[in-house]
Order: structure tokens, then sequence, then C-alpha cells
């Protein structure tokens, strides 16, 4: 004991003998193990430093995933402003008759395989860029754009087929590829944003923007071909577009946008969308019926309780394995793959679906029919020997409608993301306007148009002509903003290529009934001997009847809204 204290009091701390007289004293080397004030700063210092560098590279990831976002958006914006050049047909369409000696009826074969090309493939172009993301899509508009309007050039500047050209199913077969190109890059790019914004609250405004996009490709690429690539008459003057130099000038710029679009699309943090899918149809409980959700992991231990060490030692070596991570990727791509097949088995099988594509066919077909016959109805309207104005050219008209449905589709995409209803119960409560009431609004704006123009009004007075192409031009720009998003906010962008895909495919049908119906009645008004028609009576019919099929779309709308099973009887906030 004295010896205890004695030392206790020289050494100035309290010892360990001084509380269990039998434990043994302490040896050097497990003192020096001990660990020391000092040491203890070593251990905090290097934890703190860890914390600091897990920060540091949370921050650095989060930055990477922006900039990818951002750059994303900005290359699908560029695919966009782009990808419309079909939009543009006008513009040299009515040389195809004079030029290269086709009949109405092989000028609007042209645009309709081109549209039809445009639009039937989208649901097998939407799968793979579900599936597969939208770089390879963005490629493969590249090569049919590249291909596609080198094809055209050639064919046009070979001349009329009657006088050794190239066969008209050459003009046909290079405009198959135009359409497939233009599917492709609007598809890319629309999927991207979809998915990489569609979560967020302007979602509205992110699909607004690369859609309205679209539309403005047409304008500049109209101008470009009227005041740039233009040929000269014999007195110098300004002429038509010089169709061969307009489509090398598309053919190589659509070839160098699909290329950048194939580097910089990318989907950011899509497992997040699976794995918010997967969640939803497991809180509706159709996982329970799925045999992928049943399956075990051979990787990981079965029951529960103690396991005998050597199974636990092999259960590690097998998780640090590559065969472990071979295996999570295997399961996360099947999962992908069940999920999107869910989804669009969920989307088929919605009446509501069908409803708002049906609508979409009613709406779209007509004011595809429009805008690829203007350059006809123009000259309709002005018979020899008068021509029409500036004012009153294809061109003008492209551009007008370019530039009001441009318009449209950001205002409405902004004001839906601001006014659109909510089902949040933290959200507070405000005015609200359904996405349905624009939609509603944009298609009465276009009927409007169609029955002006059937109208004896502009036969009379042309120069109004302008105010139906912007009238046309607002409600069809609206339309097609709408619709992506209605479909974005009813069944979610896990999905988006494939369900906006099934949609978008409709126009091809209503692009070729109507272009059909426009043909029929253009040609039924041409004189004998002539090949050109002239006067109300070439159009008059088939504009009455895109009137009426546009009423008939606003019906169809309605019901999917307010009808029995609609949206609004099951609390979706659309």
């Amino acid at each position: 004991m004295n010896s205890r204290n004695s030392s206790h009091s020289r050494n100035g701390h309290i010892d360990t003998l001084d509380f269990d007289s039998h434990r043994k004293a302490p040896s050097a080397n497990s003192r020096s193990r001990s660990p020391s004030p000092h040491g203890l700063l070593r251990d905090d210092d290097s934890l703190l430093s860890d914390v600091v560098d897990g920060i540091i590279e949370r921050d650095r990831r989060k930055m990477q995933r922006l900039v990818t976002k951002y750059l994303s958006f900005a290359s699908a914006i560029l695919n966009c402003l782009c990808a419309g050049s079909i939009t543009a047909f006008s513009v040299y369409g009515h040389l195809f008759l004079s030029r290269l000696m086709y009949t109405q009826f092989q000028v609007n074969a042209v645009s309709i395989a081109a549209e039809l090309a445009m639009y039937l493939p989208v649901p097998i172009f939407g799968y793979l860029c579900d599936r597969y993301s939208p770089r390879p899509l963005s490629l493969l508009a590249a090569f049919f754009f590249g291909l596609g309007y080198l094809l055209a050039a050639f064919t046009y500047h070979s001349g009329a087929p009657t006088r050794g050209g190239w066969p008209f199913g050459v003009m046909i077969l290079a405009f198959v590829g135009i359409g497939m190109g233009t599917s492709c890059m609007y598809l890319s790019a629309v999927t991207t944003c979809a998915k990489n914004f569609g979560r967020g609250r302007h979602k509205g405004l992110a699909l607004a923007i690369p859609i309205a996009a679209f539309g403005l490709s047409g304008m500049w690429q109209s101008q470009i071909g009227s005041r740039v690539l233009y040929e000269e008459t014999a007195d110098g003057a300004q002429g038509d577009v010089d169709v061969f130099k307009f489509f090398l000038f598309l053919s190589g710029t659509l070839f160098g946008v699909g290329l950048i679009g194939a580097v910089l699309l990318k989907v950011v943090d899509e497992e997040e969308l699976i794995e918010e899918g997967v969640e939803e149809l497991e809180s509706s409980g159709l996982l329970e019926e799925s045999a992928f959700f049943q399956r075990s992991n051979p990787y990981e231990p079965n029951g529960y309780g103690t396991i005998d060490p050597s199974h636990e030692e092999r259960f590690q070596s097998q998780r640090d394995s590559a065969a472990q991570k071979a295996y999570d990727d295997e399961e996360e791509e099947r999962k992908k793959t069940w999920l999107l097949n869910a989804e669009t088995r969920r989307f088929l099988a919605d009446h509501t679906m069908w409803f708002l594509a049906g609508g979409f066919f009613l709406v779209t077909g007509p004011g595809e029919a429009f805008i690829n016959n203007l350059g006809t109805i123009i000259t309709t309207l002005y018979p020899p020997p008068s021509t029409a104005p500036t004012s009153n050219s294809a061109a003008t008209h492209v551009s007008i409608i370019a530039l009001t449905s441009t318009i449209a589709r950001l205002v409405t995409g902004t004001l839906t993301d601001l006014l659109a209803p909510t089902t949040s119960p933290s959200s507070p409560k405000r005015f609200a306007l359904s996405r349905l009431t624009f939609l509603l609004a944009s298609t009465l704006l276009l009927t409007l148009a169609f029955l002006l123009l059937a109208s004896p009004l502009i036969a009379a007075h042309p120069s109004y002509l302008p105010l139906v192409s912007a009238l046309a031009g607002t409600g069809y720009g609206a339309v097609f903003s709408l619709t992506p998003i209605i479909i974005s906010v009813v069944w979610g962008v896990q999905n988006f290529g494939t369900n906006w895909g099934v949609v978008a495919m409709v126009p091809a049908a209503g692009a070729t009934v109507w272009s059909a119906v426009y043909s029929v009645v253009y040609q039924a008004g041409v004189r004998e001997g002539e090949t050109l028609c002239w006067g109300r009576g070439c159009f008059a019919g088939t504009f009455w009847a895109m009137g009426a099929s546009g009423l008939v779309a606003m019906g169809l709308w309605a019901w999917a809204w307010r009808g029995k099973g609609g949206w609004a009887a099951r609390g979706i906030a659309v």
C-alpha cells in the first residue's frame, strides 16, 4: 500500500493498481500500444480529413451531374433547332410541280412518305431510346439526314423523270430517310429533357423549350433557302430557292448536329428514375404478381440467424468478387427492362390514352396537311398573270407558322407550370387552370383557322392569309407542346420515349388521310387541259372538313379529362 501511495505521489497520476491489487502491472509493450493524447488527435485529424474529402467528392459529383445535365439540355435544343427541316417543304414543294413535272398527287406522295417515315417508326425509336439512351438515336439521325438530303439534292439536280432525270421513286426513298432522321433527332432530344427535368417543378418549360426550338427550325432554314441560297432571274433579281444547294446545306448541317448529339446527350441519374417507378408499381400491388421480384440473389445468404464461419467467409469473398458486380449490373438491367415493359402495358391498357391519341390524330393530321400544302394554296389565290407578293410568299408563311408556333409552345409550357393544379397537400391554395383547358383552347384556334380559310373571305382578300397562318401556327404549336407534357404528367417519365412515341405515331395516318383529301379536291378543281388549279374551289371543301375534325377532337379530350374513369375522376392533377 505504501508503495502504491508513494508511486501516486511521485508520478502525480493514479496507477491502474490503485484500483485492483490483483491486476498485473502493464508491460512496456502494452503501454507502447495504448493511445496517447497525441495519437487521438492524429485519429481525429484523419477522421476530419476523410469527412472533408467525402464532402468535396460529393460536391464534385453533384457539379459533374449538373454540367452533364445542362450540356445535354443545350445539345437537345440544338438538335431540335435543326430537326424540323421537313416543315420547310412548302418553300420548294411547288418547284417539284414546275421543275420536275410531278403531279400534285406525286408532290403529296413525297410529303406523305416523309410523314409516314417520321411518325410510324416513333414507337420503335422511343423503345430504343428508353432502353439504350438517346445517343444512338442522334447518331442514326445524322446518317438518315445526311444521306437523305444528299440523295434528294442529286435527284432534283438530275431534272424531270420525263426528260431523263432520276425516277420518282428515288425522291420518295430520299424523303423516307429525311422523315426517319427527323423522328430520331427530335425524339432523342425531347426524351433527354423529359427524363432529366420531368420530376422538377418546371417540367413543362423544360419540354416546351426544345419543342419550341423544333418549330423554329423550319423558320430559319426557310429563310436561309429563300434569302441566301436562291436562284437569280434573268434580270439579276432574287428568284426561287436553289433547291440543289439548299438540300446540300441541310445534308451537311444536320449530319454535324446529329454527331454532336451522339456525344453530348445523356440521361442523368436514370437509376433513381427506375427506382421511383418500381416504388410506384410496388404501392399499386403489381410487384407481388411479378416472378422477377420473387427471385433470390445467389450471392446473398438465405434465411435469418447465425451463419457458420466458413459460409460467411465464402459469402464475403463472393460479395467482393467481380461475379457479384456482374450479377448486380445484370439485375439492374433486368429491373429496368421489367419496369419499362410493365409501364408500356399499363399505358396501352388505359382507355384515356386512346382518347388522347384519337384527338391528336384528328388535329395534327389537318395541321400537317395545311403546312405541307401552303405553297399550292398560295398559288391558287393568284391566277396568272398575277403573282403572290413577298408578304404572301411560302417562305413568309413558313416563318409566320414557325414563329407563332414557337411562342405558343413557350407560353403554354410556362403558364401550365405556373397555373396547373397540384395534389400536393403542402402546396398553398392558388388559382389553377388545367392543362386540358389550354389544350382545348389551342385546338379551337386551329379549328378557327381552317374554317376561316374555307370561307369566301380569304379567296376574296388573300392579304388576310397570314392571319390564318398565325392562328394555325399558334394552335398547332400549343397542341404539340401540351400533349407530351400531359403524357409525362399522367403516365410518368420512366417510359416517356415509348409512350410519346405511340401517340406521336398517329399524325402520320392523319397527314396521309388529309393530304389525300386535299389532293382529290385540288385535282377535281383542275380545268381540262391544265395542270394547276385556281381559286377557292381548290381547297374549300377540304378545310370545312378539317374544321369539323378539330371539333370532334375537342370532344374526345374533354371526355378523357372529365368523362367516366377519366383523369379528373382518378384524382390526377393534369
